[in-house]
């Protein structure tokens, strides 16, 4: 069954598929005894470990990924079981999982190892073809048949408003936004839903009277512009559904880095090296969950008075460790810290991966 706009011509038919609490769900999937029990998974908590990925059970307490352990095992109940990551496992369970994505068609986009944008455009219009809601609970059964886990799944007409769609009723969900209604879909939610809005984005946004999607979408493109540059149009674009992105099966990786900007400016050294390991381990995650490793690892640090450097370094060999990505960013962040000096953003990246890889690694690595 095609998709139609409302002026009868044809729509595209958009997947984002997400697996839920990936990493926790594999664990339970594999060890039936954590099924019902809150899991964290991620590193210890006296070597400043953080959340890769928590299961709902742990959720429901507020432990969430990127959160430090120490701070989710406090908030978790006694008998919470925290493990180590094994991404080799989650490698494989990823491969099954986008193998069956493809068997349905071949534009495929995956994003990490857990979720993956679809372009059903093509096979739904066939004849005899599912409409795009039935097929989209059938790749669920079939996900959940074949590999034990659940995935929800977000059904529109681009890439943006699937992503915010597969959110919203998680775990297990499934929103279909038809073509014409993506607005309507949009304007109740907050405006933070947006691909791009972080926590300052948003309380700008609030102060500029756009407190949910709708009314961003509802304000002048011209004056947006003037207040954001060409980051405006984009966002008036989002906030209205419109989204011309293609789905592409391969992206590549050029560098995989994490910062964060201080609430308020920083000037304690050891504040700053305890932000940079937490920062450091997250790159090393995220690195480890593309099957990625280094050689060059880069320093950002914006001082109070918005003045930016960036330094960095070569490895002999390549990483994917926090500890070595740490150290390094550690003993450049040392040379560069002026007495009495002020900061407001410190961050990290890791590039010049040897060979140079496509996504989906994982998917494609022997």
């Amino acid at each position: 069954m095609r998709w139609s706009w409302p002026d009868g011509s044809p729509a595209p038919v958009i997947l984002h598929a997400d697996l839920d609490a990936f990493f926790a769900a594999v664990e339970q999937r594999d060890r039936p005894e954590l099924r019902g029990r809150p899991v964290l998974v991620g590193g210890a908590p006296e070597e400043r470990g953080v959340v890769a990925a928590a299961s709902y059970e742990a959720r429901r307490y507020g432990a969430r990924s990127a959160m430090p352990m120490r701070t989710a095992l406090r908030l978790c109940p006694p008998g919470t079981v925290r493990l180590p990551p094994r991404f080799d496992r989650y490698r494989e369970v990823s491969r099954r999982v986008m193998a069956i994505f493809r068997a349905h068609t071949p534009l495929v986009e995956p994003l990490s190892l857990d979720e993956a944008y679809l372009d059903l455009t093509e096979p739904l219009a066939r004849p005899g073809a599912l409409d795009p809601e039935r097929a989209a609970r059938a790749l669920k059964a079939e996900v959940r048949t074949a590999v034990g886990l659940t995935v929800s799944i977000g059904v529109a007409t681009s890439k943006s408003v699937a992503k915010i769609a597969s959110d919203l009723r998680k775990p297990d969900g499934l929103v279909v936004v038809p073509p014409g209604e993506e607005r309507a879909f949009l304007s109740p939610l907050p405006v933070a839903r947006l691909w791009g809005v972080g926590p300052r984005l948003e309380e700008r946004l609030r102060r500029l009277g756009a407190a949910t999607i709708g009314d961003l979408a509802a304000l002048e493109r011209r004056w947006l512009e003037r207040q954001f540059g060409k980051w405006g149009g984009l966002l008036h674009d989002l906030a209205n559904g419109i989204d011309h992105r293609p789905v592409t099966p391969e992206r590549a990786i050029k560098s995989v880095g994490r910062e964060t900007t201080f609430p308020h400016d920083v000037s304690d050294p050891a504040a700053l090296h305890a932000t940079l390991r937490r920062l450091a381990e997250q790159v090393a995650e995220r690195l480890q969950r593309h099957g990625l490793r280094g050689r060059t690892v880069t320093l950002k640090l914006r001082s109070y008075d918005f003045r930016t450097l960036t330094r960095q370094t070569s490895l002999s060999l390549p990483t994917d460790r926090a500890e070595e990505i740490a150290a390094v960013a550690e003993r450049l962040l040392a040379t560069e810290l002026a007495p009495g000096g002020r900061y407001r953003l410190v961050g990290v990246s890791v590039s010049g991966f040897r060979p140079a890889v496509q996504l989906p690694l994982p998917l494609f690595a022997p």
